[in-house]
């Protein structure tokens, strides 16, 4: 099961460092294509929220990956599914359904991740 875990917690943290590392790193001009709600936020807006998924992937490893406070671990991982949830009522409000099957798979993993560091380490 611990294996399981770190799998589903290390493609997890993957997803939301490449997603994070999108909205923090490229130019609002450009992210306009892929993400057409960017559009609508300022620029600072769009960074934070990516500032803070790199930040939510990294606590999703570091505490439990040192033992060092280590209900940090699924903190983050609820963290990520606030985000999702906000993301899911953006994108719905928008009209955009295509992007609601990524946003899905970016709620459940997460999820798995807080359920799994909360009951079964």
């Amino acid at each position: 099961m611990e294996i399981a875990l770190w799998i589903v917690t290390g493609i997890t943290a993957l997803l939301y460092i490449v997603a994070g590392s999108t909205k923090a790193f490229t130019p609002k001009r450009n992210l306009a294509e892929r993400m057409p709600w960017s559009v609508e936020m300022p620029a600072w807006q769009v960074k934070f929220i990516g500032i803070v998924e790199i930040l939510g992937a990294i606590a999703l490893i570091l505490p439990a990956l040192t033992g060092i406070a280590p209900i940090l671990t699924p903190i983050a991982a609820i963290g990520l599914v606030i985000i999702q949830v906000l993301a899911i009522i953006l994108h719905v409000r928008r009209g955009e359904q295509s992007s609601l099957p990524f946003n899905f798979v970016l709620l459940v993993l997460p999820a798995l991740v807080a359920v799994g560091r909360l009951f079964f380490s």
